[in-house]
């Protein structure tokens, strides 16, 4: 089976609501089979008001999180990792109420807590993710959800960098619902061989994003996309591969993954190509 591809809304608006209704239209009529859905602030998300239109679309929903400043399983305040475990419960409400399948992003640690630690102190905050990621993986089965863990480059964690580190904290976690998730961006700069940290992941592998190595349309940079796909087939994946890149109209966002300039005249266009190359990708034997 090939899998369904799909476009993180990230490519063209954020934050995310559920007023955007015709944002979900235009990606079904793009040609796409599945949404992703970052969820920056989710009181401004009604899983009620976006039922009817993904139903009418037929796309597949997933629902993947931010983790900005005040997001953090591994800060030293317990208020603050209480607080990030309602984020992610408030996640999952939206998940369950879209009929998606799990709960994405890299959900142990601040993105950009980038720091020089000593190892005892790196154990612990390793330890800290683990125990609390315990917690949540617990509600999330509890409640027919999985979590997608996201291994993220150097330059945005020190906690969990590639493919291998996620398979090791998810079997740290201990937990069925605790899985993997990867995203080619990062991986052009963590992994030395694509293929090989993808039949790693194995059957932990239960959601894919990508992007070129420079963030843009897919088909246009340096990764290894044969490798990517033919490993992707070695294990059976039939999830989504879902395109996600960010939309230069937003300059926060756009400054926050330093995205300064446009890769294509319009993010429809890049949508358009980036779904082209994979069709193209996985159409050959």
């Amino acid at each position: 089976m090939q899998p369904t591809f799909g476009a993180s809304t990230w490519l063209w608006t954020s934050p995310f609501d559920s007023k955007q209704t015709d944002l979900i239209e235009s990606i079904a009529a793009l040609g796409f089979g599945a949404v992703e859905l970052p969820i920056e602030d989710p009181s401004i998300v009604d899983p009620k008001a976006l039922a009817p239109v993904i139903k009418a679309t037929g796309l597949k929903v997933h629902v993947c999180g931010a983790f900005g400043p005040g997001r953090d399983l591994t800060d030293p305040d317990a208020a603050v990792r209480k607080s990030t475990r309602g984020y992610l419960s408030s996640l999952m409400d939206i998940a369950e109420g879209l009929g998606a399948e799990f709960v994405a992003g890299p959900m142990y640690s601040r993105v950009g807590k980038a720091r020089q630690l000593p190892v005892e102190e790196r154990q612990r905050e390793w330890d800290l993710a683990a125990s609390e990621l315990l917690i949540v993986a617990k509600e999330a089965g509890d409640r027919g959800l999985a979590l997608a863990i996201e291994p993220i480059n150097r330059f945005e964690t020190d906690l969990v960098n590639n493919t291998a580190d996620a398979v090791r904290l998810v079997r740290d976690i201990n937990h069925p619902a605790a899985k993997v998730m990867i995203d080619s961006f990062h991986m052009t700069i963590e992994e030395a061989d694509l293929g090989a940290a993808i039949r790693l992941a194995g059957e932990d592998l239960i959601h894919v994003q990508v992007s070129e190595n420079h963030r843009g349309v897919t088909g246009t940079g340096l990764t290894h996309w044969t490798s990517f796909r033919d490993a992707l087939r070695e294990i059976r994946y039939t999830g989504s591969v879902v395109i996600e890149s960010f939309t230069p109209d937003n300059r926060d966002l756009a400054g926050a993954v330093c995205i300064w300039k446009r890769f294509t005249a319009d993010q429809n266009e890049f949508a358009s190509r980036g779904l082209s190359f994979l069709q193209t990708l996985f159409a050959h034997p």
